[in-house]
């Protein structure tokens, strides 16, 4: 998916919502593990009330990886039953040295037909170029994250600028805003204005909305472009929002809520 593709649904839908499908076979409803593929069914069901109210899925690999050859056959099922008007994230946060990462690419590009992978930047360029040779496919790269560790490294100060804004800064020469998103955090929303000054035109993939007690508002106001510019991601809160025969309609109305706030915003914008 190219960024005007990206762009013109949101505007169509009024809604920049990520819904992840970080899916737990341990929180799922237990009527549904009765089903053959009890990971799929509720994926399915998950996309089947919340596909008119977001522009994105993100599904987190490991939670598929885990479960062996039946995790992988559900996440491929599930990729393919997703509508191909959304934009998909490989949540993998991959990156090793060049010749691995092309099979990384090649596994999520064109095996499974992912729009994008999530990659992690420490090993350097020649971990995230072989992701960038792919038409109309994206490298998501991590920035600043929402996790407690992030202050480990992510702040280290080196000349005035903390190592994210490197990466940030440098990441730039390896390709443009139309192949590179970035993952940023939205615990940290005061942090996006200074993030904009550096990649002001690229979209920015925000989970820790919701669960993780992130503010939309104030991610909006600090991070929000002219063309929008970013996707918000939530899991948890509106995929177990509910966890018996209801968690379809408590799953949509979460959604719902979401998108509804994102509209408002939108309409003020």
């Amino acid at each position: 998916m190219n960024k005007q593709a990206l762009i013109q649904q949101i505007k169509s839908k009024q809604s920049f919502l990520c819904v992840g499908l970080d899916t737990d076979i341990t929180k799922i409803p237990k009527h549904l593990l009765k089903e053959n593929d009890p990971i799929f069914e509720f994926n399915k069901q998950i996309i089947d009330a919340t596909h008119d109210l977001c522009v994105s899925y993100k599904l987190n690999t490991a939670f598929y990886e885990s479960m062996g050859l039946k995790g992988w056959e559900a996440m491929q099922k599930t990729l393919e039953y997703i509508p191909k008007e959304q934009f998909t994230i490989a949540d993998a946060k991959r990156g090793d040295i060049g010749n691995t990462s092309t099979m990384y690419a090649k596994a999520f590009f064109e095996n499974m037909d992912f729009d994008s992978v999530t990659v992690a930047p420490y090993m350097g360029e020649d971990s995230v170029k072989p992701f960038l040779t792919f038409d109309n496919k994206w490298v998501i790269l991590l920035a600043l994250t929402s996790n407690k560790g992030a202050d480990d490294f992510q702040f280290f100060k080196q000349d005035e600028e903390f190592l994210f804004e490197k990466v940030l800064k440098t990441s730039k020469q390896w390709g443009n805003d139309e192949q590179l998103m970035y993952v940023v955090g939205a615990t940290r929303p005061q942090m996006l204005e200074s993030i904009r000054k550096i990649v002001p035109s690229s979209f920015l993939l925000v989970p820790g909305v919701g669960a993780q007690g992130g503010s939309l508002a104030e991610v909006c106001k600090y991070g929000m472009n002219d063309d929008i510019g970013l996707l918000i991601n939530s899991s948890r809160a509106i995929i177990y929002a509910g966890n018996d025969k209801d968690f379809v309609q408590k799953s949509r109305n979460e959604a719902a809520k979401i998108q509804k706030e994102m509209s408002i915003l939108l309409s003020n914008k």
